[in-house]
């Protein structure tokens, strides 16, 4: 088969690689229908994690079932999947708790952006549609394996009630998800903090209400004078950046809450501040399985359509093309087609 291999910074390559097997009776194989390009990807491309070796890369993906282990009941082959970028068995105490990322099992995806996939713990990570969707509906889909389930957990994180005010940090995928989850969870204001006009109009079309354009301290004072010198009930930080974390931890009101979903880089928080500021923060890996469900089911009603953050679509063998178009701000997010 075919898929991308990161070499070094900058440098993502489209070559042969070894088809995927069953190693273990709970693993399947699934063959891709669409893949991607994640914003977390664009970390090592920027050098900004190590690149030690030539590795696979991706982690998220929609496919077709092509084979199964024998352990495996919950899908079979020839089913259209959904899966997770942590696979988990959804049957250990974290799991049962809703934190299936922290699967006691768990594997991170990392060999996605390729024509077929082994999928480890396919028996409590995969979830099958009822019948294949039409074209459409795949880039919406594919969000919700990653991007659209993140916003989401970033949205529960920080207890976005209806009626509230919720401020999300980032308008990457990510970001403009969050915008999503956090209208569909009942936000009667949603701020969203961006310099790029295409992704203020996307921010807007998915429920916000307020765009702020400033950062650092003359961004957190545009969103106290927005919400009456206080600070927003809920914040989303969907950027992992120091300056992030500390936009999202002092836009938030005493006793609000900040759910921050960006992969953390160098980012250190001032205990004392936190203390003094009655702000909660919880985090980490979503656990977008929890939510797959419920999002799929949201997606093929037509009630929510996060694919619209694909502004880029590419066949798999130019994934190069579409880091290169990530990491210059030329696309939000691109969907690769095997």
């Amino acid at each position: 088969m075919r898929g991308a291999v990161i070499y070094a910074p900058g440098d993502v390559r489209f070559e042969d690689r070894e088809d995927p097997q069953i190693l273990q009776p709970t693993d399947a194989v699934i063959r891709t229908v669409a893949t991607c390009v994640c914003g977390s990807d664009l970390w090592p491309y920027r050098g900004l994690e190590p690149v030690d070796e030539p590795h696979p890369i991706g982690h998220e993906y929609v496919g077709v079932v092509e084979e199964v282990g024998s352990e495996v009941t919950s899908v079979r082959p020839g089913q259209f999947v959904v899966g997770s970028f942590a696979t988990s068995d959804n049957t250990c105490p974290n799991c049962l708790n809703g934190y299936q990322s922290s699967c006691l099992h768990r594997e991170f995806m990392t060999t996605c952006q390729a024509d077929y996939v082994r999928i480890p713990n396919a028996h409590g990570t995969l979830v099958a549609t009822d019948e294949h969707p039409a074209g459409e509906l795949v880039p919406s889909l594919l969000a919700v394996s990653d991007v659209m389930g993140t916003g989401w957990y970033a949205a529960v994180a920080a207890e976005v009630r209806p009626g509230s005010t919720a401020v999300v940090v980032g308008d990457g995928a990510v970001g403009l998800c969050g915008v999503i989850a956090a209208k569909e969870l009942g936000a009667e204001r949603i701020i969203a903090m961006s310099r790029h006009a295409s992704r203020q109009k996307l921010a807007t079309e998915f429920g916000a209400t307020d765009i702020v354009t400033e950062r650092g301290e003359e961004g957190i004072a545009r969103v106290k004078e927005l919400t009456h010198g206080i600070g927003a009930d809920s914040v989303l930080e969907c950027v992992g950046t120091p300056e992030a974390m500390q936009q999202a931890l002092r836009s938030a009101r005493p006793g609000g809450n900040v759910g921050f979903v960006g992969v953390p880089h160098d980012v250190a928080i001032d205990g004392q501040e936190l203390f003094f500021s009655h702000v909660g923060l919880r985090g980490g890996p979503a656990p977008v399985r929890a939510y797959l469900p419920d999002l799929i089911d949201r997606v093929l009603t037509g009630r929510i359509n996060p694919g619209k953050v694909f502004d880029l679509t590419l066949p798999l063998e130019q994934v190069a093309e579409g880091y290169k178009a990530m990491d210059e701000r030329r696309a939000i997010k691109a969907l690769l087609n095997p």
